[in-house]
């Protein structure tokens, strides 16, 4: 096995999240899942990746936790909002709530950031398919264990990272909101074959129920309205680490010619991006906000009733 497809293969079996849901009751047509097993990089991970490699250092987890907390990011993600008055672990969920859990995915922007920083554009694009293979093997892997609920994000315009901006010059190669756009457009044919291959996951899985969540849209309409949103319009301002003809690592500090770089930005929650890769709690926020009612799912559900859609077979 490769290093890059066994990479592929921690990722999906590190469980980022397991949560109990106060949706239970069922009520409202609500679908009263017990558990959500959360699966995905480093955008959504709340731990699984800090224990298993390197552990999270401060000033991740300032704004909420006011401590490292797993996750890259000042303070909550995406996957912390779906159940917001909930506490992150409750509980571990019993065996016989397997088939009965909503298991929600977040993957495509390290397959593809990794790509990146080891091969062209080009090379990336090929890679597609392969790293679709991958996923589709770990949801049928599920599927045969019990799972029936997907809630599955695509990636996000990765081209608008700070880091890709940073790191990609060519001034045209830009797109309106100052996003590397052949980046972009790598994201946006991966997210079309990942909607293929959930249709064909969905005939081919009968009892399974998945809804695919435009996550590329939503982070981009963030981007593209974020003067008028209350965060900063600077394409490649962040809040914590820093650039000076290289990146620095959120809570790593280096002093040069008598200035510190890598301190953390007196306000998080003006910014998009945190540390130039992961999205900012606020962010977060706004993009949960936005996604768990059904704006951006295919089909058009809110996340309590995911267990609702219909099936493909």
């Amino acid at each position: 096995m490769g290093l890059l497809k066994l990479r592929r293969l921690l990722v999906v079996l590190i469980l980022g999240l397991l949560i109990g849901v106060t949706t239970a009751g069922g009520g409202s047509g609500k679908c009263g899942f017990p558990a959500v097993y959360n699966f995905g990089d480093s955008n959504s991970d709340t731990g699984g990746i800090s224990a298993a490699f390197n552990a999270i250092q401060p000033p991740n987890g300032e704004t909420f936790f006011r401590r490292p907390s797993g996750r890259a990011c000042d303070g909550r993600l995406i996957v912390d909002f779906i159940d917001k008055t909930s506490i992150p672990i409750k509980r571990i969920a019993r065996p016989q709530e397997f088939s009965k859990a909503l298991y929600t995915f977040d993957i495509g922007q390290n397959d593809l950031a990794y790509g990146y920083q080891h091969s062209s554009e080009e090379q990336v694009r090929a890679s597609i398919p392969d790293i679709l293979n991958t996923f589709s093997e770990a949801v049928q892997q599920l599927y045969k264990e019990g799972a029936r609920y997907f809630w599955v994000h695509n990636t996000g315009p990765i081209g608008c990272l700070p880091y890709s901006i940073l790191y990609n010059k060519s001034p045209d190669n830009r797109d309106s909101n100052g996003c590397v756009e052949s980046q972009n457009e790598v994201s946006r044919e991966f997210n079309r074959q990942l909607k293929s291959r959930l249709l064909k996951l969905g005939k081919k899985l009968p009892l399974a129920r998945i809804i695919h969540i435009d996550m590329y849209s939503a982070k981009y309409l963030l981007i593209t309205e974020a003067k008028t949103q209350g965060f900063v319009k600077n394409p490649v301002k962040f809040c914590c680490g820093s650039y000076y003809g290289y990146h620095i690592d959120c809570g790593k500090r280096e002093v040069v010619n008598g200035t510190v770089y890598g301190n953390p930005c007196k306000d998080p929650s003006r910014h998009i991006s945190w540390d130039g890769i992961h999205y900012s709690e606020a962010a977060n926020l706004w993009i949960a906000n936005h996604i768990l009612n059904g704006s951006f799912s295919d089909p058009p559900l809110p996340i309590d009733k995911a267990c609702r859609a219909p099936s493909y077979a």
